[in-house]
C-alpha cells in the first residue's frame, strides 16, 4: 500500500512536517516522488518508521538513529544497551520519587535523612545520565565509584556547607571577573575555593593543579559546563579557565 505525507502522518501519529524533515536530514526518504511532485512511502518506509519512532521514544538523537539504521560499522548493540542502560536509571530514579511521593501523600513520617538519601541518589543517577560515560573514560570506573561513594556518605549538614562553599566561590569569581585580573588575588581565591568544594568529591590524594586547570578547559570546551559557569556571568567559563592556567602554574603542577 502506498502512503501519501498528510496519510502516513496521520497513521503514525506524526505531523508532515516531521516527515518532510526526515526526508531533508536523509533519515526518512520516500519510496519515490510522484508525478504531481508528492512524496509517496510504501510498506518499507513504514517499516522503518514504527523503528524511527521506536528508538524516539528511548531519546536516542536523531544522528545516532541514523547511524543505527544505515552505518554497517555502528555497534547497534552497545548502542542499544546504552539507552537500555540510561532508562534503567530514569526508571530507578522515578520508582524513588514515586515512593518518596506516596509516602508523604499517606501522611507516614519521614525522617530528614530519608528526604537527602533519595535527594542524594537522584543526584547521581543524574550525574551518571547526563556525564557518566565521559567521565568514566577520563578518570576511570574506580575513582568515579569513589566520587559517588563520598556523595552518597554526605551528610545534610555537610551538603548545607558545600552548597555554601559553592555560593562563596561563586562569589568571589564574580568579584573577580569585575577586577577583570585572571591572575589576581581574587581569581586566585576563586580557584582555592573550588578546589576546597573538589576535593570533597575527588580523592584529594589524587587532586593537582594542573588536572584541575584541565578542568577548567573543559568548563570551555563543553557546552554544558560552560553555561553553567556563564549563569554567573557572561564570559565566567572562560575567565575561570584563564585563572585556573594561573593557578596551575603558581605551583609548578
Amino acid at each position: 500500500m502506498d502512503y501519501t505525507v498528510k496519510r502516513l502522518a496521520g497513521l503514525a501519529g506524526v505531523s508532515a512536517r516531521t516527515l518532510r524533515y526526515y526526508d531533508e536530514i536523509g533519515l526518512l526518504k520516500p519510496a519515490r516522488i510522484n508525478a504531481s511532485g508528492y512524496r509517496i512511502y510504501g510498506q518499507a518506509e513504514l517499516d522503518l518508521l514504527q523503528q524511527i519512532l521506536c528508538y524516539r521514544e528511548f531519546d536516542v538523537p536523531l544522528e545516532e538513529i541514523r547511524a543505527l539504521l544505515y552505518d554497517p560499522a555502528f555497534d547497534r548493540t552497545e548502542a542499544l544497551l546504552t539507552h537500555c542502560r540510561r532508562l534503567q536509571a530514569q526508571r530507578g530514579r522515578l520508582d524513588r520519587l514515586i515512593a518518596t511521593l506516596e509516602k508523604t501523600l499517606s501522611g507516614a513520617p519521614m525522617e530528614d535523612g530519608e528526604k537527602f538519601e533519595g535527594f542524594k541518589r537522584d543526584l547521581v543517577a543524574q550525574n551518571q545520565r547526563d556525564f557518566g560515560e565521559e567521565i568514566v573514560a577520563r578518570y576511570g570506573e574506580e575513582a568515579v565509584a569513589r566520587s559517588n561513594e563520598r556523595l552518597l556518605a554526605t551528610t545534610a549538614a555537610a551538603y548545607n556547607d558545600l552548597q555554601a562553599l559553592e555560593a562563596r566561590f561563586e562569589q568571589v569569581l564574580l568579584h573577580a571577573m569585575q577586577t577583570g585580573d585572571a591572575a589576581g588575588p581574587l581569581a586566585l581565591e576563586a580557584c582555592a575555593l573550588h578546589r576546597q568544594w573538589l576535593c570533597h568529591y575527588w580523592d584529594q590524594a589524587q587532586y593537582s593543579r594542573q588536572a584541575h586547570a584541565e578542568l577548567g578547559r573543559m568548563y570551555v570546551g563543553d557546552a554544558r559546563f560552560r553555561a553553567h559557569y556563564d549563569r554567573i556571568s557572561p564570559g565566567a567559563a572562560q575567565f575561570f579557565c584563564d585563572a585556573l592556567q594561573v593557578y596551575a602554574a603558581e605551583s609548578g603542577q
